[in-house]
């Protein structure tokens, strides 16, 4: 199975996971909050927002063009870290946390 392969199912597992721990369902941002230049577009989106409407939409067009991947992918620190703050159930930020880490594994080792 090719690295775009691989990918593609992660992120189908990702969203599986951030739909079962209520991460998934979040307001699309104004058209100006994909402007910012801040990392994740803290400034103007929840990072569950950043994560759906930016981050996966950006790596599923990697995998629908089988271009290169980024150089380094580390987001599973920062979800941890929002989840914690946000009190997400513990079972459900093992779940969201597993799949963040498999994404990042999968960017960066390619």
């Amino acid at each position: 199975m090719s690295v775009h392969q691989q990918l593609q199912t992660a992120l189908i597992e990702l969203e599986a996971a951030m739909k079962a721990a209520n991460l998934w369902r979040v307001p699309t941002p104004d058209p100006s909050a994909f402007a910012s230049h801040e990392p994740f577009c803290i400034d103007t989106m929840s990072l569950p927002q950043w994560v759906r409407f930016v981050f996966v939409a950006r790596l599923n067009a990697l995998v629908d063009a089988q271009a290169p991947m980024p150089a380094k992918c580390d987001v599973a620190p920062a979800m941890v870290a929002y989840m914690t703050q946000e009190k997400v159930r513990a079972s459900d930020q093992v779940l969201v946390a597993r799949a963040f880490e498999r994404v990042d594994q999968l960017v960066t080792d390619n």
